[in-house]
């Protein structure tokens, strides 16, 4: 039952994606296969079509926000039946028996979390492919299933820009009252701005963008704070109790260090490259402050960030598009002209 499947790929770090045809594995008896109806475009997918983290195997087919529905149930399958509406996050399988996965965090799997594009299968060796496509195959311990609530074409980015910026909420326990400022108004900063204010904190945008006040407030912030502005930046000094950093691209963190409390948390998501200019050790020292990173969320973690939405009415703001559009689509994403993240309609791909 090998799929003959129709997708978008990059060829190489310099060649647009185009129409590609490729062979995803032969359905195992604990597999499901989904007929992909949506599926979101996070930054990532840009660094890895043009090998920006130097990792790539091409032909790349990107793509690991994915929603859609259940075509086939391999023989051990008891979680999901044809017709279900699914999700595919980040990862596709993992060890399953290190200490991360036990405690279902596969995100941190010891031998290393089996992608789901630009990785290989730890079983089979055949190299996976992402959600730019007609079809794919998934191991039913890392499908998930979408709450009938929740509008699917906007749940997609959840599966990447949600679960980035809820796990490390939860973590760190964010709760009512707790005063956070989430850094950066993009993909993932303004999912960030919802679930902070659903689990009841105190929030504020930090931004280097004057004029963003009226939609961060859309979005759940109390107050907005132009980073840029010495006297505003002074004003909140000592005052977080928790920043959620999304920026992608290296930036000074020393300011924002010093807006914490004592005993505060600045977590960063969106850095995943050397932090230039250097932190200031004195900055963390002093107040005994924590700098601490944050990758994605574990399957179960992921379902429960997906329940959150449904019970508290949160989705993704999302721009549709076509397959076809995709190339423009990166070159809006690298401008910020998205709010706050496109999501492809396979359906689509037929005309492709």
């Amino acid at each position: 039952m090998t799929l003959n499947v129709r997708g978008f790929a990059a060829q190489s770090a310099e060649t647009p994606l185009a129409p590609h045809n490729f062979i995803r594995r032969d359905p195992r008896d604990t597999d499901v296969v989904i007929d992909i109806e949506y599926c979101g475009v996070c930054h990532s997918d840009i660094h890895q079509a043009r090998n920006e983290w130097h990792s790539s195997v091409y032909p790349l087919v990107p793509g690991h926000e994915i929603i859609g529905r259940v075509t086939h149930v391999g023989a051990k399958v008891t979680a999901f039946k044809v017709g279900d509406a699914v999700g595919v996050g980040c990862m596709v399988d993992s060890c399953q028996y290190c200490e991360s996965c036990k405690a279902d965090l596969e995100q941190y799997c010891t031998e290393g979390a089996t992608m789901t594009y630009n990785s290989v299968d730890r079983h089979d060796k055949m190299p996976t492919f992402g959600g730019y496509s007609e079809q794919i195959v998934v191991s039913e311990k890392f499908v998930l299933r979408i709450p009938e609530t929740l509008d699917i074409k906007a749940a997609a980015p959840l599966l990447c820009a949600g679960i980035t910026t809820y796990s490390p909420l939860k973590h760190w326990q964010v709760k009512k009252g707790d005063k956070v400022a989430i850094v950066g108004l993009g993909g993932l900063g303004h999912m960030g701005l919802k679930f902070a204010k659903a689990m009841g904190a105190d929030v504020t945008l930090f931004t280097r963008s004057a004029g963003k006040e009226q939609e961060a407030y859309r979005l759940g912030a109390d107050h907005v704070v132009l980073s840029t502005d010495e006297k505003q930046m002074a004003a909140v000094k000592s005052h977080f109790d928790f920043i959620l950093d999304t920026v992608p691209h290296q930036h000074d963190l020393n300011p924002y260090l010093d807006t914490l409390k004592r005993d505060g948390t600045h977590i960063l998501v969106g850095l995943i490259e050397p932090v230039e200019p250097a932190v200031h050790a004195g900055k963390l020292i002093m107040g005994r402050k924590s700098l601490v990173g944050s990758l994605i969320g574990g399957i179960a973690e992921t379902q429960e960030m997906l329940d959150f939405c449904a019970e508290h009415g949160i989705n993704c703001d999302v721009e549709m598009i076509n397959i076809q559009d995709i190339n423009d689509a990166y070159t809006r994403m690298l401008k910020s002209d998205v709010k706050y993240r496109f999501v492809i309609d396979m359906a689509s791909l037929k005309n492709a």
